[in-house]
This record gives structure tokens, sequence and C-alpha cells, in this order.
């Protein structure tokens, strides 16, 4: 439990996140002409006269003399020019805005719409960009324009505000100034011509400004004041542990369904949440039966509305009892008060008592709250039309009348043949059967002409309607109930199957999603295990985009595939990676563009973007599509970051073995070339400091040493050298015919001190061919491989080279009598500092010689390997090597 006798940390979270923004405040009347605009430019030329930096973004004067007086003297940015409709419309240049960067600008008309290509849908956007560069923002708007107050606003001046803005922006305010006018006064100025022009203001009056309108306006204008300020006093209090009245734990839920009302009853939920300060749910239970398109298409709409207006939208499976589901849903979020809408009137009784009433009459541990929302009766009118035409196709039609048929073909000839006593079974195993396949409303149907092809053909007198027997009308009757019955439980337990399935396949798709990401180990296959599940559950195109250098993105993957996008599209991705929030199309910023764009949030922030594209725009997605693609999202993200910090791992693995050779190769370096340089640095300053008085044998002596020291250390930087070349692609064999016994030589005179305490034997074939290498290269082979056998040899013993041609190449072999090398070490002498990781008992030397040698064996397209000395004593080198390609070809000849 928190203590209330010290700040709360959300509090100081808030305050946080608003000093790394700019300060907005808002000048918030009743309607136009209280003087919003006015009062704005004042403060604005206070402050410039106080020495800020204020410029004017946007701000209209409607041709006032008095509000253009206190324009002049301030700097006023040039506006943005649009072309809509061939006509050119002026908008606020958000990017001069930007690329100016005042201390504060001056922005009118916070709710007004923007011209279509502009880079958000409303204005209010591009005030949340300026305040999100550090920018203050002065602006104004009048308490119509909320969206909340929507509906109240139109049943009170019976005028629908079109230009609306959520009521999250009022919470964005560091300070609201109220501007009030009194009702008369403000009449008086209008007819005074000073709001609009004489004619619109004497119609203005008539209408929407009339007294009682004007006076319930103000009072909606005082309360939203009144509120935000109640709300900074309550944060106010929470940051500094003051103690005082806090607000209650209350939370909302307000019963949402697919009828006309929903987004109604959505802002209705909205404003009780706010002026009760709690947190709010809209909740919809879906049904067993299946929605046609315009009622999922308004359920999206009042779920996507709740979510802008701050509430939380959630989504239930169908259930048999949909109060049972609310009431256990409310019970799990600690739910104080339910709202429900009030149910249609139904012009026959209801069988059934409805939902509203259910759950008035369950849920007595609630505040249940009933609400009003009336419906236009043309537009009820024409979307029952519409779903009425959608729950039966005519090819529907034509398959009930051809099952009816077949059903009173097959009676006839049960009825022919056999002594069947009740002939409507086989009519209502037709009902059943399409009620299985087609749904409930088609089974209605198909029991409707089944009664009346039962009553016309089976029953006495024939081929009428009419009914003599009482147990023929009671069979008619109740054959009349039971098929509507069966077909009405059938209809609904194929809808609900239906509907597991589709649950089923989600679940399945996601499993195999998480799957596939989980396996991913490249970036590239994440990308394309997350394009391929997003178009193939969602039936659209999509793409994922990751960041390329600095601020820039590329396509990482599409699909289908693709690897285009329009300059527009480019321009919502690149801001909704710059921002991290969604953009583009069924968003609130650049809706023009055809694809919407989704950040990858991590912790770490955004990781990349998913873009998809529908083929039919004109209807927003629907809330279980924006669950299905926020989870999609979410993994991708993960398993993004997931590739991307194991690449960092593998980059710091990297970077740490590189580091180690490095300071293997200086501790070579160190400890094994400095050794010949003492010796050289030794012996030349003897003969310079003693000179003629050291005995020609001993001067002899050193002069010798230092030359081969001198070859020692040369041969050291030489294969380093190599190395080097080896390692960049540089070394390039320059080949030519070169005789074997010609490179040995050199390698045995270039080694005669070293070799002098060995046994050399030199063993070659007579018809040993001409080898097809690089001479200087070979040579230095040679060279390593007889000066690693010195090495590790004991003096005394005996080294050999052989050579013999095998299979059209040559194998030269060089043997020892040293220690050997083991069989699980074989392969790795040939790498880098192999000698070094041994161990320092090892002999003087760089580790790098046998590594050369295979990098120049492998160049010339032979190879090298360790094997067994003769007798299994020692270490054998064995090369393979080509040959000259006219010797090979007469060797095929033969």
């Amino acid at each position: 439990m928190e203590s209330e006798d010290r700040p709360q940390p959300e509090a100081f979270l808030e305050e946080a996140a608003r000093e790394h923004r700019g300060r907005l405040k808002i000048f918030l009347g009743a309607a136009p002409g209280v003087g919003k605009t006015y009062a704005m430019l004042e403060e604005a030329q206070r402050r410039h006269a106080e020495g800020q930096d204020v410029v004017i973004g946007v701000v209209e004067s409607h041709g006032r003399q008095e509000t253009e007086a206190l324009i002049r003297g301030l700097e006023s940015l040039p506006r943005r020019l649009l072309s809509y409709r061939g006509r050119l419309m002026s908008e606020l240049d958000l990017d001069a805005v930007l690329a100016r960067k005042p201390a504060l600008v001056l922005v009118d008309e916070l709710a007004h719409t923007n011209v279509p290509g502009s880079r958000h849908e409303k204005r209010y956007r591009d005030v949340e960009e300026i305040l999100e560069a550090g920018i203050d923002v002065l602006t104004t708007m009048n308490v119509q324009h909320l969206e909340s107050l929507n509906d109240v606003v139109a049943r009170i001046t019976r005028i629908r505000v079109r230009e609306t803005l959520p009521d999250k922006v009022l919470e964005l305010a560091d300070e609201i100034e109220l501007i009030d006018l009194p009702p008369d006064e403000l009449i008086q100025r209008l007819r005074a011509g000073k709001v609009y022009l004489r004619d619109q203001a004497h119609r203005a009056v008539n209408h929407f400004f009339s007294r009682g309108n004007l006076t319930a306006l103000r009072e909606l204008a005082l309360r939203a004041a009144a509120e935000r300020v109640d709300s900074q006093m309550i944060s106010y209090m929470r940051a500094h542990a003051i103690p005082g009245p806090w607000p209650t734990s209350d939370r909302l839920l307000v019963c949402v369904g697919e009828g006309t009302t929903a987004q109604a009853l959505v802002r209705a939920a909205k404003r009780v949440a706010e002026r009760q300060r709690m947190p709010w749910i809209a909740l919809h239970v879906l049904h067993e039966e299946a929605m046609d398109e315009p009622a999922r298409d308004r359920l999206a709409a009042a779920m996507h509305l709740a979510e802008q207006l701050g509430g939380e939208a959630v989504v239930l499976p169908s259930a048999a009892d949909a109060v049972s589901e609310i009431l256990n849903y409310a019970a799990s979020r600690n739910v104080t008060r339910l709202m429900i809408g009030r149910p249609r009137k139904r012009r026959l009784p209801r069988l059934r008592p409805s939902v509203t009433e259910r759950l008035a009459r369950r849920g007595a541990e609630y505040d249940v709250t009933i609400v009003s929302a009336e419906e236009k009766p043309e537009a009820v009118t024409a979307l029952r039309a519409v779903d009425t035409s959608r729950r039966i196709t005519g090819r529907d039609a034509l398959a009930v009348a051809g099952v009816v048929a077949a059903s009173t073909a097959l009676a006839f000839v049960a009825d022919f043949f056999l002594d069947v006593p009740n002939l409507s079974l086989i009519f209502l195993t037709g009902v059943l059967l399409v009620a299985t396949r087609l749904g409930l409303w088609p089974s209605v149907l198909a029991s409707l002409l089944s009664f009346l092809a039962y009553n016309f053909f089976f029953t006495v007198p024939y081929h009428t309607f009419a009914v003599y027997r009482t147990e023929d009308l009671l069979t008619i009757f109740f054959f009349l109930v039971v098929a509507t019955l069966t077909g009405n439980l059938a209809g609904r337990l194929r809808e609900r199957a239906d509907s597991t399935r589709q649950g089923a396949r989600r679940t399945a798709n996601l499993y195999e999603f998480s799957r596939r990401v989980a396996s991913a180990a490249e970036i590239d296959d994440v990308a394309w295990a997350v394009v391929s599940h997003v178009a193939g559950t969602l039936q659209c195109q999509s793409v994922i985009l990751l960041p390329k250098g600095i601020d820039g993105l590329e396509i990482a993957a599409g699909f289908p595939p693709e690897d285009h996008l329009t300059p527009a599209n480019w321009a919502a991705a690149k801001w909704a990676w710059q921002h991290d929030k969604p953009a583009g199309w069924s968003s609130e910023t650049l809706p023009g563009s055809d694809w919407l764009f989704l950040p990858m949030d991590t912790p770490n922030g955004p990781v990349g973007l998913v873009g998809v594209c529908f083929a039919e725009r004109g209807r927003p997605l629907s809330t279980e599509q924006r669950r299905l693609l926020s989870a999609v999202v979410d993994q991708a993200a993960l398993a993004v970051e997931r590739t991307n910090l194991a690449r960092d791992i593998e980059e710091k693995r990297l970077l740490t073995e590189t580091e180690s050779l490095r300071a293997a190769l200086l501790s070579s370096i160190s400890h094994d070339l400095r050794t010949p340089l003492v010796s050289i640095i030794g012996s030349a300053s003897s003969l310079q400091a003693y000179g003629e008085r050291i005995p020609p044998a001993q001067r002899g002596e050193l002069l010798e040493t230092i030359q081969d020291e001198a070859e020692r250390l040369n041969r050291f930087v030489q294969n380093l050298l190599d190395m080097t070349r080896l390692g960049y692609g540089a070394l390039m064999p320059k080949r030519d015919c070169v005789d074997l016994r010609d490179v040995i030589g050199r390698a045995r005179e270039r080694l005669k001190k070293p070799l002098a305490a060995f046994h050399l034997s030199v063993d070659f074939a007579e018809d040993l061919p001409l080898l097809h290498v690089d001479a200087v290269l070979m040579e230095q082979v040679m060279v390593n491989l007889l000066d690693n056998a010195a090495k590790y040899a004991p003096p005394g013993t005996p080294i050999s080279v052989t050579a013999l041609p095998k299979d059209g190449a040559v194998e030269v072999r060089v043997c020892d009598r040293g220690p050997g090398i083991p069989p699980a070490d074989r392969e790795a002498v040939f790498d880098m500092f192999y000698r070094v990781r041994s161990g320092d008992r090892e002999k003087a030397g760089t580790g790098l010689g046998l590594a050369i040698c295979r990098g120049i064996v492998e160049a010339h397209g032979g190879s090298i390997r360790v094997e067994d000395g003769a007798d299994g004593v020692g270490a054998a080198i064995a090369v393979t090597l080509p040959v000259s390609p006219m010797q090979a070809e007469a060797g095929e000849a033969a």
C-alpha cells in the first residue's frame, strides 16, 4: 500500500514528461465572438514586450479592426498554400515553425480541419508536434468542439458540429484561460457586426446564438474549465504529498453494441467518466450470430472512438449469455458502475427480456445507468433495409428452394413405396441441412416453404392449403414450431462453430508466427516472417521498414515483394519513425497515404516500422483487426530486438577476439622479435666500442651474429607482411613453370645455419614434373616448413624432404623426428598465433609460419595437412601442389 504522506511517482513522471516539451495555453470560449483571439494577441504582445521571441503561425482576424491592430509588431510566418478543388487555400506551415523554432508561436482555431494534403488531418496534431519540439503555444478553441460534448451541443443547438477534437487535448494544456462574455453582450456584438456580417449576424441570433443556447454553452465551458483546473490541482497535490480529498477508485464500464447509437453511448460514457475522474472501459460481447458489414463498421468506429477519447476498448468472444459475460468481466476489473443504452422500442412485445433489463435486474451490486440515445428514423430504416438484404442472398434463396423441392420429391417416393407414418420428418431433415449449411435466416425460410409444401401436397384435402382433420392441423402446427426451433438451433450452432473455427485459426496463425519468429536467426528471416504473416492473416499488402544510417529507412521485406513506395507513403513512414507514432491511412497523421505505418516499439525505443495497405480503404480497421495487428507488431518488435541483440553480442565477441589477437600479436612481437634485435644491437655496440681491440676471430663471430639475427628478423617481418596480404586478399600468385629442386635449393641456402645441426635428406622422384606456382612464394613456404622442423626436432636427428607425383599433382612431404603434433591439434596449428596460445614454453616464433603456408598453398589451388612421421615418430607436413598445364595434358594423354 502506498502511503499518502509522500509524493506519488506517477505525478513526478507526468511533470518530467512536460519538462521536455513546450507549454500549451488554451483560450477557451463558449462561442465565437467572445474575444479568444483578442485575448491571445494581448498576451502575445505582453510577452513580446518582455523580450520573448514570439511569432504568429496562424491567426484569423475575420476582418476585425481591433484584432488586426494587435497583430502589428509581431512577426508572422508565411502560410503554406495548398490547392484543393481548384482553389488555393492557406494553412499553417508546420515545417517553417519548426525551422524557425521561436520561443512562442500563436496558432488560432485549434479544432480546425486541415486541407487534404497537409501532414496532419487536424490542426491540434500540428500543435502536438510543435510542443514536442520544445516550443510554447498559445491557441484558441470553443467548448462545442470537444468530441465528448458533440451530442450534447447538437441536442441544445440542433446543429451538429463537424470539426471536433479529443478531450485529451485539454489534458495537454498547462494553462486554460476561460474567455467569458454574458449572452446579452455577445448578442449585442453580433448585431453590431463585430462577429459576423450584419445579414449573417441576424440569422445567427435567430438560430445558434439564441440566449438559451449561449447560456447552456457558457455553462459547458465553465464546467470544462473547472474540471481541468480541478485535475491540475489534484496532480499538484499528488506531486507535493498534500493531504486532501482524493479522486475515488470508481471504474465505469459501458456496454457498446453494434447499433446506430454506439458512438453516442461512448461519448456519454466519456462525459460521465471525465466528471467523476474515473477510468472507463468500452465493452462489446460478440453475438452468436455473425454481424453484417454495416454492423461491423459501426462497432469498429465506436471502439476506435473510445480509444481516441482515452478509454479502453475490449471485445469478448461470443457467449450464450451476454449478461453473465458482462458481469463476470466487470467483477474481474473491479468495476463499480455500468452504463448501457436504452433498448429500442418494438411494435411487438418481447418474448424475452432485453439485455438492458436483465443487466439492470442481475447487476444489483453495481450502479447501472441507462442512457437514452435517439436514432434518426430515416437512417435506421436505410440500415435495416441493408441488413435484411444481406441476411438472405438470391443464391441462398435458390438453394433453399432446391432443398425443399428435393424434400418434396423424396416424400412422394416414400409415400408411394413405403408406409411412412409421418412424412414431415423428411422436410425437417431438409430444414436441418439448410441450417447447418447456410445459417439461421435461410433455415427460417426453409421452415416456411416446407410447411407450405407439406400442407399443400400431403394433407387432406390435397393440393389446397385448407386443413379438415384436427390431427393434421396439429401435425402441421407442431411441424412449423419444431422446424423453426431446430433450424434456429442448428443455425446458431453453425455460426458458433464458424466463430470458434475463426478464433482457432487466428490462434494457430499467431502460434505459427511466434514459432517462425522465435526460430529466425537473421533479421531477414524475421522480416519475411512478419510480412508474410500480416499479409496472410489480414488479407493485405505488408512491408517492414528497418533503420538505415542515422535518419534513414529501407524496405527490409514486403509481401507481395515490394521495394518501392511513393513519396507520400515515404513521408508518412518517416514521420511515424521520427515521432514513434502511427501515421498514414486510418490515422490522424498524413491520412492521404495509402499505407498505415505502425512503429515496432521496445523498451529501448522503436526498432522499425510495419506497414499495411488494404485494397478497400473506404472502411476503417475493425477492432479485431487492430488488436491482431497490434499483437503482431509487438511480437515483431521483440523478434527484431532479439536479432539486434544477438548481432550486437556477436560484434562484441568478434571485437573481444580481435583485441585478444592484437594483444597476442603485440606480445609475440615484443617477446620474439626483440630477441634478434637485442643480439644485433649488442654485437654492433661491441664492435663500435672496442673496434680494433677485439681479436679478428671474435670480430668475425660478432659480424656473423649480426647477419644471422638480421636474417631471422627479416623472416619474421616477411611472415607478418605475407599474413597481412593474405588477410586482405592482396596476395596474388605470379604463376610460372618452376622446378621444385631449385625451390628447395634456395630454401636450404637461406636456412644454412639453422639446418647445420640436422641431417637433411632430399629425395625426389626421377619423373617429377614441373610445378605451376609462384617461385618466390613457394620458396617462402619451404623456408617456413624447414624452419619449423628445425625449431622443434632435437639436434642431430634427420629431416627429410620427399616429392613424388600423385593424381595429376605433386605431393611434397617434410618429415622430422620431433615430439610430433597430437591429432586434436593438427588443424589448429594452421591458425594464427596458435603457438602463443599453446604456452610460453614453446620456442621463439610468431605462430604465423604454418598459417602463411596454408594461405599461400590454397592461393595456388593446393592443400596442406599434418600427418604422422616415419614409423609413427615425429610429424610430417604434406603439401599438394599443381603441376604445369602442359605436363598435366601430357600425363592425361599418356
